[in-house]
C-alpha cells in the first residue's frame, strides 16, 4: 500500500458516512505504523460484505504488517474476488514481503493473473498502456515535493527545477489527455481499468482553468454511468467553483492565509451539511481529512 499515491488513496475509501469515517481512522493508523489497530478498524468496516477490492486490498496490507498471515491472505483472496488485479503492484507491494515465502503467494499470483486477464478481456490494451505511461509521469515529480522542499526549500534553484519539469509534464499529458477525450470521451473503467481511468483525471485536474471547466460534464457523464469515481467529480467541481471564485461544496480544497501562514479551509457552501455531500460522494468526514494538513476542523450549525 506505501507505494501507491496516499493521497489519492485517501480519497478511495468508503461509500457513506459511517463507512468513510472507520475507513479513514483505519488510514491513519496505518500511517501512524499501528498495523493491528488499522487492520481491526479495517475489519470492521468491511464486515457484511462491505467495500471494495482496493479496501480488501489494503486491510491485507495491515495485517500483513501486524504478523497475521491468515487474515492477510483472506483479504487478499476477497480483492481478488471484488476485481481488484494490480498485479505488477502486488509483486513489489513492501507491505506484504512476509507473504512471499508462504506457499500461497504463488498461488495468489496465479489468481490474480487469471481474474486480470478476465477482467481485462474487453479493455482498449493501447488506450490503457499509454494512460497508465501517463498516470506514472503524472506522479513522478510529484512524488519528489516533500524531500525536496524538506531538504532544500522552496527558495531553492532544486525546487524551482522540479516544478519546471513538472510543469513541463504537465503539459505533455495534458496534450496526450486531450486528443483521448476528442477521440473516446472519458476513458472509463471499463474501457482502460481504474488506474489508467484515473490518469485521465489526475491530468484534468492539474491543467489549467478552461481545460479543467471544458471536460468537467464529461466526467459528470461517466459518473453517470459507473465509469469514474464519484470523488474524482467532488476534487473537480470544488476546483472549478474556486477558479470562479465561488465556495466550494466538498471542502477539498485548502488555502494559505496571508496572515497567519498557515493553511485553512477554502470557503464552503451550506457547510452545515457538509459531510453529509461528502458521504454522498465517497469522501471521509471533514474532520478527519483536514486532520491529515494538521488542521482542527469547528463544525458549522444551521
Amino acid at each position: 500500500m506505501r507505494n501507491v499515491s496516499l493521497f489519492l488513496l485517501f480519497y478511495l475509501f468508503g461509500v457513506a458516512s459511517l463507512f468513510a469515517q472507520t475507513t479513514t481512522d483505519a488510514f491513519a493508523k496505518y500511517e501512524a505504523r499501528e498495523y493491528r489497530a488499522s487492520a481491526e478498524m479495517f475489519d470492521k468496516a468491511l464486515k457484511d460484505g462491505k467495500g471494495t477490492g482496493a479496501d480488501h486490498y489494503n486491510a491485507a496490507c495491515s495485517w500483513a504488517l501486524a504478523g497475521n498471515k491468515e487474515k492477510a491472505f483472506a483479504h487478499l483472496t476477497k480483492a481478488v474476488e471484488k476485481d481488484w488485479v494490480n498485479l505488477s503492484h502486488l509483486k513489489q507491494d513492501g507491505d506484504l514481503k512476509s507473504l512471499h515465502k508462504d506457499k500461497r503467494w504463488p498461488q495468489l499470483l496465479a489468481q490474480v493473473e487469471a481474474r486480470k486477464d478476465k477482467v481485462e478481456a474487453n479493455y482498449n490494451k493501447p488506450l490503457q498502456a499509454q494512460l497508465e505511461k501517463i498516470y506514472q509521469t503524472d506522479q513522478y515529480y510529484r512524488m519528489m515535493i516533500d524531500s525536496v522542499q524538506k531538504n532544500y526549500g522552496t527558495e531553492s534553484v532544486q525546487w524551482k527545477g522540479l516544478l519546471d519539469k513538472m510543469q513541463a509534464q504537465d503539459e505533455e499529458n495534458k496534450r496526450q489527455v486531450v486528443a483521448i477525450l476528442e477521440k473516446h470521451g472519458w476513458p472509463g473503467k471499463s474501457l482502460v481499468g481504474p488506474t489508467a481511468s484515473m490518469a485521465a483525471f489526475l491530468v484534468i485536474q492539474h491543467s489549467d482553468k478552461a481545460t479543467m471547466e471544458k471536460y468537467l460534464p464529461l466526467l459528470r457523464e461517466a459518473i453517470e454511468k459507473g465509469e469514474a469515481s464519484k470523488s474524482n467529480l467532488a476534487l473537480m467541481e470544488d476546483r472549478v467553483l474556486i477558479n470562479k471564485g465561488l465556495p466550494q461544496l466538498y471542502g477539498s480544497q485548502l488555502r494559505m492565509n496571508a496572515e497567519t501562514k498557515r493553511y485553512e479551509l477554502y470557503q464552503v457552501e451550506d457547510e452545515a451539511n457538509l459531510d453529509k455531500r461528502r458521504a454522498e460522494m465517497g469522501l471521509g468526514p471533514i474532520a478527519e481529512y483536514l486532520k491529515r494538513f494538521g488542521l482542527e476542523y469547528t463544525p458549522k450549525s444551521n
